[in-house]
């Protein structure tokens, strides 16, 4: 074989690679974190008030994951108080395991129950309100 033909078969090979990544990077999903990305950029103000808020009380929210479920213990300056709000178990790498959790309760703890198949990096997204006064908590939690 000459030289000219092993030119001949690197194009070939570097040509086929080529098309193998796009077809590779074609056919990989890339989901938005979320499609009104931009109308929730002008309110982040708003979140950020709300974090403060959280952050002021006398002491963090608590979590706990024991069978498949996950419990949220408000904290003390909300007892005998009710709390209304909503709670999202968000999974940045498969929507399908998002959880939507809307809520209404007083001095008991909030409890989610989680499928088996929602292993893996989560976000608990927690906002409610309290006598007009909103708060918003997120951490960053594995399943």
């Amino acid at each position: 074989m000459n030289w000219g033909a092993k030119i001949v078969v690197v194009y070939i090979v570097f040509i086929a690679g080529i098309l193998f990544m796009v077809f590779k990077s074609s056919s990989e999903k890339s989901d938005l974190v979320t499609t009104d990305y931009y109308a929730k950029e002008l309110k982040y103000q708003e979140k950020i008030d709300e974090m403060n808020r959280v952050s002021a009380l006398s002491t963090e929210v608590d979590i706990v994951i024991k069978d498949n479920v996950l419990t949220v213990l408000f904290p003390k300056d909300f007892a005998g108080k009710k709390l209304t709000g909503d709670a999202v178990l968000y999974c940045p790498s498969d929507e399908k395991k998002d959880l939507r959790n809307s809520f209404s309760l007083q001095d008991e703890p909030l409890k989610i129950s989680i499928p088996a198949k929602n292993r893996g990096l989560h976000e608990l997204h927690l906002s409610w309100k309290e006598g007009g006064v909103t708060y918003y908590f997120e951490k960053k939690i594995f399943i």
